[in-house]
């Protein structure tokens, strides 16, 4: 029986690890069929750890979530708070925009899903404040500045940009835009030009 647990691990971290870049790589409408034969599995062995679609990417979207996570947990100590936290915000936009058609599949569909995305929310909530503290405290964002506010703001862009050619430059673009009027960069130099690169 330990053999056979130890089996399905070993099979759900392989098929996992495919399903990531499956994702990355053809967005929410990567096939089932296709993880299968890349992990080098039957489809029932998929589909008995992964019942449809919808929760593969939610296991796809958990294990990104524990990243981005543990990301704002090394950044969290940073000498340059407002860089720490729009690296952290790049690399939720880069994912976010990377993934087409997640944004769409991952809204809550019931109670269990709600309760799902409550969970990720909190988490990435918990891990995310301390970069905004510290750059409220830094004067790099206003103090009334929320991770909610954050998370809604990349999730808009993505949303809107998910049907562009290069929907990851398009989205970084209209971050960057965005990023002026949450935390614009101090005049330099007497220049009177608050630039953001």
């Amino acid at each position: 029986m330990t053999v056979r647990r130890a089996d399905a691990q070993r099979n759900y971290a392989r098929i996992l690890a495919v399903a990531e870049a499956e994702v990355a790589a053809h967005g929410a409408e990567a096939s089932l069929e296709q993880i299968a034969r890349v992990a080098g599995v039957g489809s029932a062995t998929v589909r008995r750890h992964f019942p449809g679609r919808r929760a593969m990417l939610q296991a796809v979207f958990h294990e990104r979530v524990e990243a981005l996570c543990a990301r704002a947990g090394e950044l969290a100590e940073a000498a340059d708070a407002r860089t720490a936290l729009l690296e952290w915000l790049g690399a939720l936009t880069t994912y976010a925009a990377s993934a087409r058609g997640m944004a769409d599949v991952l809204v809550p569909d019931g109670q269990a899903e709600a309760d799902h995305a409550n969970a990720c929310a909190v988490q990435i909530g918990g891990a995310v404040a301390p970069l905004v503290r510290n750059a409220a405290k830094a004067g790099a964002v206003g103090q009334d500045v929320t991770v909610a506010d954050l998370v809604a703001l990349v999730t808009g862009i993505t949303l809107a940009t998910e049907r562009h050619p290069d929907p990851v430059a398009e989205a970084h673009r209209l971050l960057a835009l965005a990023v002026q009027g949450i935390s614009p960069r101090p005049a330099q130099d007497g220049d009177g030009a608050a630039a953001e690169r």
